[in-house]
């Protein structure tokens, strides 16, 4: 099999990419390194391209004779789109119209196409379910949701299969920790582990459903694969649990053997108070069960980072 995925080079690309890679496929790998680095793909079989996802050209060439495609490239963020939406607009809507235009001329059999839970907004039904309207609060979350409704209208006007997954709060190893759009959980645990308290936004109180990267990855290599009457549809992606930050602090003071407490700053603007997602129909669809729960995820991500300071030191 050969797969492109775009974005290949960052954080879940990344991940995705060696799964592949690791599972015998032919994996080509679109990035502009804007937020990916080619550190990630260090030892890894793929062939990178450094290019545009906006680039039809290159675009076109790279999703030729192609089985599937990963559309990860994206400009990550609720802060980043609140400073330049029309950027976010660009890369994340006119990106995927690309990518979707270069995989119907290309006869590609499927896109898999990463979405976002923010497009739900902050609708109080928890968990939040894929029939619930979207009302999302931020550029960032818009343009998630324009590029879900372009998957859709393709697989209905042409016949190319796509699946959507909407991920919630993604994370694990290689997650940067010092961009100023970091998640939360690298910048809590790069501060924790030098002995510094994490920085909370607001009271601590808002809840995440935090997805291990592995979750996620393996979500992807089903959705490609999944029977026909997964196309066109929009799953969820998470493990249809909710934690606080400030539980989050506390999980990872039992984790590092610390007792540090948090640091509050004023709530960003955009973000959703909680979230949680129901993932029964990501089950059936594509069969999709979170196989990482939060504690294991944070203590295989907490020794990751803690391999890398100890490597920088």
């Amino acid at each position: 099999m050969t797969y492109l995925v775009t974005g290949g080079a960052g954080f879940i690309g990344s991940h995705l990419v060696r799964r592949l890679v690791g599972s015998g496929a032919d994996v080509r790998v679109l990035d502009d390194l804007s937020t990916g680095t080619t550190a990630n793909l260090v030892g890894v079989e793929a062939d990178l391209v450094v290019g545009d996802v906006r680039d039809a050209d290159v675009v076109r060439r790279m999703a030729s004779g192609v089985d599937a495609i990963f559309h990860l490239a994206a400009l990550p963020s609720v802060a980043r789109s609140i400073a330049d939406p029309q950027a976010t607009h660009s890369v994340n809507v006119t990106g995927t119209l690309v990518v979707l235009e270069a995989a119907r001329a290309a006869g590609t059999r499927r896109i898999v196409y990463a979405s976002s839970s923010s497009v739900y907004g902050d609708t109080a039904t928890l968990p939040k379910h894929e029939d619930l309207p979207t009302t999302p609060r931020s550029p960032y979350a818009v343009s998630k949701l324009a590029g879900e409704a372009y998957c859709r209208a393709y697989w209905r006007s042409f016949g190319l299969e796509t699946v959507s997954l909407r991920f919630f709060n993604v994370f694990g190893p290689r997650q940067d920790p010092a961009s100023e759009y970091a998640a939360v959980v690298p910048r809590f645990i790069t501060r924790m582990l030098v002995g510094r308290s994490p920085v909370v936004l607001g009271d601590g109180r808002q809840t995440r459903d935090f997805t291990y990267i592995r979750n996620v990855v393996e979500a992807c290599v089903l959705a490609a694969s999944a029977p026909m009457r997964a196309a066109g549809e929009t799953v969820n992606i998470g493990c249809g649990e909710r934690t606080s930050l400030l539980e989050l602090v506390e999980l990872l003071n039992r984790i590092l053997d610390v007792h540090l407490e948090p640091e509050h700053e004023p709530p960003r603007p955009g973000d959703v108070r909680d979230s949680q997602a129901s993932i029964a129909r990501a089950g059936e669809l594509i069969a999709y069960r979170p196989a990482v729960d939060l504690r294991r995820g944070l203590t295989e991500t907490v020794r990751s980072f803690a391999t890398e300071v100890m490597n920088i030191a």
